[in-house]
Formats: C-alpha cells, sequence, structure tokens
C-alpha cells in the first residue's frame, strides 16, 4: 500500500475523483470548467512529478491508463450530446473510424500480450491534449475545423498504436513513436558447438 500512496498517484486520484463528480454537473458552467481544468493539469502533473521523483512504476502507468479511459468516458456522457447537434454528420464516420482502429489496437494488445495496454505516444498526448481542449472551443464558429484536425490526429496516433502491437514482439510500454521499431523476429539458431548439443 506504501507504493500507492506516492505523489504521482494521488494526483492521478484526484484526476479520477475530479471526472466521477462531473457526471453530477451540467456541463459547460462554471463549476464544470474549473473541475475539467483540474482533471487536465493533473493529467500533466502526475508524470512530470513520477519523473521528476524518478519514482515511475508499471501501477502508476496502468492507473493514468485508468483515469483517461475514465475520462474519455465522462467525455462521451457529458460532452457528446452537444458534439452531436454542433458538429457535421459526416464526421461521426472518422470518428467511428477512430473508435474501431482504437478498439483493435486494445484487443490486438490484449491477445497479444494477455493484457490491456495503451500507449503513451506521443501522438496520443497530443490527441488526449486536443480532446482535453473541446470544450473550451465549442462555442466558436471555427469549432468544426478544430475537430477535424482532431480526427485526423486521432486516427493517426489510433493506427500507430495498432501498428506497434501488430509489430512489436513484447509489449514496449515505454514506446512514444513507431519511428525505430524492431519488428520482431525469431532469434537465430546458435552456430557451432552450441548448435550441435541440441
Amino acid at each position: 500500500m506504501k507504493n500507492f500512496f506516492t505523489p504521482p498517484n494521488i494526483i492521478t486520484c484526484v484526476r479520477i475523483l475530479g471526472t466521477i463528480s462531473l457526471v453530477f454537473i451540467e456541463p459547460f458552467c462554471a463549476a464544470f470548467y474549473v473541475i475539467w481544468t483540474i482533471c487536465g493539469v493533473s493529467d500533466v502533473l502526475d508524470g512530470t512529478v513520477a519523473r521528476m521523483m524518478k519514482i515511475e512504476s508499471k501501477f502508476g502507468a496502468r492507473l493514468d491508463s485508468i483515469a483517461d479511459i475514465m475520462f474519455y468516458l465522462l467525455m462521451l456522457y457529458r460532452v457528446l450530446p452537444t458534439l452531436i447537434v454542433v458538429l457535421p454528420h459526416w464526421i461521426w464516420i472518422i470518428v467511428c473510424a477512430i473508435a474501431l482502429t482504437r478498439s483493435a489496437a486494445y484487443v490486438t494488445a490484449l491477445i497479444k500480450y494477455k493484457r490491456f495496454a495503451s500507449l503513451h505516444s506521443y501522438l496520443n498526448k497530443l490527441s488526449g491534449f486536443m480532446l482535453f481542449l473541446v470544450p473550451y472551443f465549442i462555442s466558436l464558429s471555427w469549432f468544426w475545423i478544430y475537430c477535424v484536425v482532431l480526427c485526423g490526429i486521432g486516427l493517426l496516433s489510433s493506427i500507430e498504436e495498432l501498428l506497434i502491437h501488430l509489430l512489436s514482439r513484447h509489449y514496449q510500454e515505454g514506446r512514444q513513436t513507431i519511428i525505430g521499431l524492431k519488428i520482431g523476429k525469431k532469434r537465430a539458431r546458435p552456430k557451432g558447438n552450441a548448435a550441435e548439443k541440441e
């Protein structure tokens, strides 16, 4: 339990509690924006504090992923109804493609690594940050353009994560981009006496 109550994990738990509280608050009111902002700041702080204190852990990374998923589900519940009204219908085709690709990445990781896996890649972080900003821009006239850019980056990040899981032999928790990925290959049989002894 001592390893659970670390500053980064406590910050992540603040985001989880904030996300839960947003379920009961009217969207786009002052209180909503205050708690929404706290959740966003905590998402940046937990990883930063963990790296500064050199106490990064697998449990902390998983807790962060759980908090992220909860936050995205909350967004679907509280923000999506307004998005359906203000955004053009064709943009939801891209959103469905993102959801299917992201689901395929999760299922691939589950089958291949026997565990839930969500990479904290650069593109995932960028799309997550842009998604977080959606409520702040939702009333602007050029909001749909912002969403098109967001969807493009979201689709690229989903495809990248799926490809990383498909091409990697082992789960690479710290991988932040597909660039430089070495495709998993079977090890060559040892030569000489070692091969003869087998």
